[in-house]
């Protein structure tokens, strides 16, 4: 259990996120998740921390929620954080695989620390103390991922700098299908969510989505799988995976999409180095006239 110090830090820190909240203008346009839903009980939320840390923590009420309220950077906001024996974690769920998660945590982790702060005297000879953080990703896609991998910041570095003075580690837990089930096991509100989920990606491909999700919603009640959950919250749990599904299926549209743009641009790009060295022209000349540097034109010519 948290020490008296860790339970005093906890307390101190959760004074300063409540007031961090003061005045702040919720955005009212981000849709909420069923993930934000079932872990926004502190019981459902203690017992995946649990899961997670290795921890047999059973007074709910020791958990201080401080998810931001308001958008921090181009509508984005976090799914669940929170302070619990003097550590603050920070929770998200995603579908599709997203690298920049990394910088993304960055931006709430600087948001939940300046609000932590703010009455402190940064400039003075005292540290300022603060929570040490934790960045999990829950991935439920459709992707076929490992159970665990990193993501970094540093991945995301336009130049390899071993000395670069910034880092930030996101673990991301798959949880589609078989994968993790002993975290699964561990915690059943989110073994149960991994099987709504599975049951939608199923049956979606048989019929249309609000009855693939209808049917997943009328089975997980009739198995007892977030039975009461979704007894008492049914019309919203149908919206929030409607929305959900049709979100993933956007974005995953957008990167074929995309990956097609960039393989046509590319047969474009080949055939016109090709009909210019034809022409006779220099690798220089061919890089001038294409936008792009000597060595591309060489592997494309090769």
């Amino acid at each position: 259990m948290a020490t008296t110090e860790d339970a005093g830090g906890s307390a101190k820190i959760a004074e300063s996120s409540k007031s961090m909240s003061t005045g702040l203008t919720a955005n009212r346009t981000y849709k909420s998740t069923m993930f934000i839903m079932l872990f926004e009980d502190k019981k459902n939320l203690l017992e995946l921390y649990n899961a997670i840390s290795g921890k047999n923590y059973t007074d709910s009420e020791m958990l201080e929620i401080n998810t931001l309220e308001n958008a921090i950077y181009m509508t984005m906001k976090n799914d669940i954080s929170f302070l619990i024996d003097g550590r603050l974690s920070l929770y998200e769920h995603q579908s599709t695989d997203n690298p920049n998660l990394p910088l993304r945590f960055l931006f709430y982790i600087s948001k939940l620390y300046a609000g932590m702060t703010r009455n402190e005297n940064l400039y003075g000879t005292r540290i300022v103390q603060i929570p040490p953080p934790e960045f999990v990703v829950f991935y439920n896609g459709k992707d076929e991922l490992p159970d665990r991998m990193e993501r970094k910041i540093s991945d995301m570095y336009a130049v390899s700098d071993p000395h670069a003075g910034l880092e930030l580690t996101a673990v991301m837990l798959n949880i589609a299908g078989e994968h993790n089930r002993e975290l699964k096991d561990a915690c059943r509100t989110l073994g149960e969510y991994a099987v709504y989920t599975d049951k939608i990606r199923r049956y979606v491909d048989e019929m249309e989505l609000a009855d693939a999700v209808e049917r997943a919603i009328q089975e997980c009640i009739s198995e007892g799988v977030l039975k009461d959950f979704l007894e008492k919250h049914r019309a919203e749990a149908k919206e929030m995976s409607i929305f959900e599904y049709d979100q993933e299926k956007h974005m995953r549209q957008e990167r074929e999409a995309a990956w097609e743009d960039g393989l046509n641009n590319g047969i474009m790009l080949t055939k016109q180095v090709l009909q210019l060295s034809a022409r006779g022209k220099s690798i220089e000349e061919i890089a001038r006239e294409c936008s792009i540097s000597a060595e591309q034109v060489k592997r494309i010519l090769e």
